[in-house]
């Protein structure tokens, strides 16, 4: 009897705990569900208020007004964002207008290409010769690329509309990294304790490792692309490259991913030198190829220190984050992963302290 009665209890105790534990469950899955939408947004803005809060501290410590500065901060970064891309997309929209328009007037012009692009390796011929074509006889030259060029112009509108996007998203996360920022000693204390919470006596060391980690890949691998890219704008828009803003987020995506910027930056030299070969083309290459090559200095300058990551994790991070959530994956993932390979190794490396202590307390 006494067994019936203990098998009783036990089924009543295991039904109990399944339904306990049914219902925490259910609450997390729904509360993941509801905060989904938001999540990389919030992630983002996270890893902003990471990355910038020792700039902030230490211009309070000589200005003072915490509030204002944060403030100061985001509107200046919002509106960097904003103005250059309404900007484009206004430029963008009308450009694509008047092109449509003037192919199906019949009106648009080609200028002849120089003699110099015959001198391009490997294609220079064929390029010299299309461009011709094009020169005298756009629409014919065009006409078997009609499908081609239409698909392309889809694809561009719908890139310039992600782009928007997540420019929007950038925008929402400053605003969030700067509420985090005015409540930074509350967030920071709530992180600390789930770093305890989750490692014990390694809880402080786990979170300032973890933020070591945010600022180095914030710093080494996104800093230095914007820095880049920033740079190569400013060339590109001194010597009147069409397109300028779209191949300098083309060089910032490549250098985010650990691609060499050179690969963008030598065509355009190239186009440069097609318009002529004088002393501010020469000098436009030499301060290209610097440009392109400046990671190799800023690096080692901006990367927190105590942080190594590799190259392929960096790469990894990138390219799966922007497949998982679009042109803002870029930057988070990258992040991310080199966050999780970091505390990864930062586990490894105690478990093998202990395996190394215990054989010292047996002897």
């Amino acid at each position: 009897m006494d067994n019936v009665t203990q098998r009783e209890e036990k089924v009543s105790l295991a039904i109990e705990i399944a339904i306990k534990v049914g219902l925490v469950a259910m609450v997390v899955y729904l509360s993941y569900l509801i905060a989904k939408p938001f999540m990389a947004i919030v992630v983002w803005g996270v890893i902003i208020a990471v990355a910038i809060s020792p700039l902030v501290d230490s211009i309070e410590k000589r200005l003072g007004h915490r509030k204002k500065i944060i403030i100061a901060i985001t509107v200046a970064v919002i509106a960097a964002l904003v103005l250059p891309a309404y900007a484009l997309s206004g430029k963008t929209f009308e450009t694509s207008q008047n092109i449509m328009h003037a192919m199906k007037e019949g009106n648009i012009t080609i200028p002849p290409p120089t003699e110099k692009v015959k001198e391009w390796p490997v294609i220079g011929e064929k390029a010299y010769t299309f461009w011709d074509n094009a020169s005298h006889n756009l629409r014919k030259t065009l006409a078997p690329f009609s499908d081609e060029i239409k698909k392309g112009v889809t694809t561009l509108l719908s890139s310039l509309g992600g782009l928007i996007g997540t420019i929007l998203m950038f925008v929402g996360s400053m605003i969030i990294a700067a509420v985090f920022l005015i409540g930074s000693e509350g967030a920071e204390k709530f992180y600390r304790a789930i770093s305890r919470r989750i490692m014990g006596d390694k809880g402080d060391e786990w979170a300032t490792l973890s933020t070591l980690t945010v600022r180095s890949v914030v710093m080494g691998v996104i800093g230095v692309a914007v820095i880049q890219a920033t740079l190569a704008l400013i060339g590109m828009a001194l010597m009147g490259v069409p397109l300028a803003m779209v191949w300098a987020i083309v060089i910032m995506f490549l250098t985010i991913i650990q691609v060499p910027a050179l690969l963008i930056i030598g065509p355009v030299i190239a186009y440069v030198f097609s318009q002529g070969s004088g002393t501010a083309e020469i000098i436009f290459a030499i301060y290209m190829i610097i440009v392109g090559a400046s990671d190799g200095v800023l690096k080692p300058i901006l990367m927190g220190r105590g942080v190594d990551v590799p190259m392929l994790v960096i790469l990894i991070g990138a390219i799966g984050g922007m497949m998982l959530m679009g042109m803002i994956g870029l930057f988070v993932g990258a992040v991310i992963f080199a966050l999780a390979y970091t505390l990864f190794g930062f586990w490894m490396n105690e478990a093998a302290e202990e395996e190394e202590e215990t054989p010292a307390e047996e002897a």
